[in-house]
């Protein structure tokens, strides 16, 4: 299905927000998911359908010293 993901268009197989995170390869205890402009608690990932014509934003902490 179709999806803007951080701006971009994105064809993706996840059918919810924590199977999204593991097919784009990131570690979900390190990410913060808004979903067409709502934030998305990690609580919330498995039953948070991934739809089509979504618009995700993704963003990953990054530590730093």
């Amino acid at each position: 299905m179709k999806i803007r993901l951080n701006g971009e268009a994105r064809e993706v197989e996840a059918r919810n927000l924590a199977a999204l995170i593991e097919e784009i390869g990131l570690d979900g205890r390190k990410v913060a998911v808004e979903k067409n402009l709502e934030i998305a608690p990690r609580s919330t990932w498995l039953g948070t359908a991934v739809d089509e014509g979504d618009r995700l934003e993704i963003v990953q902490f990054v530590g730093g010293g």
